[in-house]
Order: structure tokens, then sequence, then C-alpha cells
């Protein structure tokens, strides 16, 4: 039963979507890319402006490597 179990979530392991974007391989596509991640960037940024710097939420989400605990 146990076979039966692992060879299944083995096999459909390709259905499953990459966790991943693949590399740019354009210049246009890596200035995308790196205007997604500014875009994303200044937004977050925005977001923890309004949040509650003593919230739980903000500790998860606004907290950089680094940062004074």
């Amino acid at each position: 039963m146990t076979l039966i179990a692992v060879s299944a979530f083995a096999t459909s392991a390709c259905a499953f979507p990459r966790a991943y974007d693949p590399e740019p391989t354009s210049v246009y596509q890596w200035e995308r890319r790196q205007e997604d991640i500014q875009r994303r960037e200044a937004e977050r940024v925005r977001l923890c402006g309004m949040m509650n710097k003593d919230s739980d939420r903000y500790k998860r989400d606004c907290r950089r490597p680094g940062d004074p605990n």
C-alpha cells in the first residue's frame, strides 16, 4: 500500500508547477524582471509604513535580515 502511495506521488510530481521563474534570456525580460522587483519592494515599503510597528504582522512581513530586534 505504501509503495502505491509513493509511486503515485512520484509520478504526479510532474504536474506541480515550478517553484521559481526561469532566468530571463533577453535584455527586455531582465528589465521587466528588475522593474517588477522594484515595484514589489516599493509596495512592501508603502504597506509597512502604514502598519503598527508592534504588531506580529509587521514583524513577519516587514523585517529584513540584519534589522535590529
